[in-house]
């Protein structure tokens, strides 16, 4: 079963939307507290995300950035805005779609299993992130290394996932941060150490040694 986070303050527009896609058989999780969207998401693990723009604390754009630095999950943009910059902006940001409020829920609906279907039941691959043999299973963070799986903590599933989407390139130990923490506190350097050399130990004891490497004064690299 599909599971759909539903980023929505109004709570009348968010029950009804919440009960159309459960009868289309949707796991729906519905936010009521919107200090942390990302880490919702993160413990939620949704397919797909229905996003409002007007939230209170930080707006849609802004979850959206913070999804995209962790995430390729689809997400539809729903918002009352009618200028096409809200539209061009929502796109920009990573948005794969952008429903005009009030909308028609049979044309929501269908968004959502275009979307869906377009990313999970033709491309399974984008459940996993694989390099060198090693596999990343986004559904439940794990990782697996010829027939070995090894359980990855919050933060080791997070930096695993920023190394294989930028393979080749060097990671700055900023970026590692700015994608754990997102600056929300003060966090001690040697946090972050600490956090790569475990996952560093778990894939080399699933038998995959030096697979990520350091690059001094400018951060980490996969190959």
């Amino acid at each position: 079963m599909f599971r759909i986070m539903l980023v929505e303050d109004d709570a009348d527009i968010r029950g009804i939307v919440a009960g159309t896609l459960r009868k289309w058989q949707y796991d729906v999780v519905e936010l009521d507290d919107f200090g942390d969207v990302l880490r919702a998401f993160e413990a939620d693990r949704p397919h797909l995300i229905l996003l409002d723009i007007n939230l209170p604390v930080f707006d849609g754009f802004y979850w959206c950035r913070q999804i995209r630095a962790v995430s390729n999950v689809p997400i539809i943009f729903l918002s009352s805005r009618t200028q096409n910059m809200d539209i061009v902006m929502a796109i920009n940001m990573g948005g794969d779609d952008f429903v005009r409020k009030p909308f028609d829920l049979e044309i929501l609906v269908a968004k959502v299993n275009a979307l869906l279907r377009r990313n999970y039941t033709y491309q399974e691959e984008s459940l996993q992130l694989r390099h060198r043999g090693l596999q990343l299973n986004l559904s439940n963070s794990s990782a697996e290394y010829q027939g070995r799986t090894s359980e990855l903590s919050r933060n080791e599933f997070i930096i695993l996932q920023v190394f294989l989407r930028k393979v080749g390139a060097i990671v700055s130990r900023d970026d590692l941060m700015q994608a754990l923490w997102h600056d929300e506190q003060f966090i001690d350097d040697n946090t972050l150490t600490v956090n790569v050399n475990r996952l560093r130990r778990k894939i080399a004891e699933l038998g995959l040694d030096a697979f990520i490497a350091t690059r001094k004064g400018m951060g980490y690299i996969v190959e």
